[in-house]
């Protein structure tokens, strides 16, 4: 059964019932997807410019009250404080330049409070075997640093979940983390950005909210929901043969 029927010269365009209602479906469900995938790509390029200007602003000082965690994400923080190397974990599997290493994270005690900040202090590279955990020195006294706010509950692929050995962490769990030291932290993880004299390498990425990736998706919808266009047109176009009849030869 035709839904119409259309002749030019001797063509013929003479689209078929149940496969245009298909072609109708996957091109609103491809569009659709396409909208979507557009919307979220717009939402988080206002997200990145957010973040690349508070980069510039200045920085939010930390002190025992606690933070919003939503509101500081990617901004500026400084903090004084003294570091507790007790309770220092390193991160394994962290490559910089091509070189496995460890991030280290220590906490600091806010102001020699109750309240504590989870700081990565940079990356150390491993030592000449798995058994030779790096130890790097780890200022004394009360420091004052500067960083970037960044979500703690980030993690990296693991593919089998293995407990902490000793201080040495495969991913940081930071429910687990603050349970196992008892210390009531900020809930941002702060990557230290000013100098000091511990050997340790800080090279941080920039933020990306990843906006490449929606734009390609949505560019990948777009596409298909065009090639069934195409190819609905091409399918239901026919040379018109002698009495009126449709032919696709």
């Amino acid at each position: 059964m035709h839904c119409m029927r259309l002749r030019v010269g001797g063509w013929q365009f003479a689209p078929t019932l149940w496969p245009t209602l298909a072609a109708v479906f996957f091109f609103v469900l491809t569009f659709s997807l396409g909208n979507w995938q557009s919307e979220r790509a717009e939402t988080k390029r206002a997200l990145q410019e957010r973040y690349d200007a508070a980069v510039r602003e200045a920085p939010i000082h930390v002190g025992t009250e606690l933070l919003d965690r939503e509101s500081v994400l990617f901004r500026k923080l400084e903090v004084e404080g003294v570091f507790d190397d007790a309770h220092t974990i390193l991160i394994d599997n962290r490559v910089l330049n091509g070189v496995a290493g460890y991030h280290v994270l220590t906490p600091m005690r806010i102001n020699d409070g109750t309240r504590a900040i989870l700081v990565n202090r940079g990356w150390v590279a491993v030592g000449r075997s798995r058994a030779e955990v790096p130890s790097p020195p780890t200022p004394v006294g009360v420091v004052r640093l500067e960083g970037m706010a960044v979500d703690p509950n980030t993690r990296y692929v693991e593919l089998v979940e293995m407990p902490p050995q000793g201080r040495v962490w495969q991913n940081l769990d930071f429910e687990r983390y603050a349970a196992t030291t008892g210390l009531q932290l900020q809930p941002v993880l702060l990557l230290q950005t000013s100098g000091g004299e511990d050997g340790l390498q800080r090279s941080w990425p920039r933020p990306d909210t990843g906006v490449d990736t929606h734009v390609s998706y949505a560019f990948q919808w777009y596409s298909l929901a065009t090639t069934l266009v195409v190819l609905w047109l091409i399918m239901n176009v026919g040379r018109c043969r002698e009495g009126g009849a449709n032919s696709n030869n």
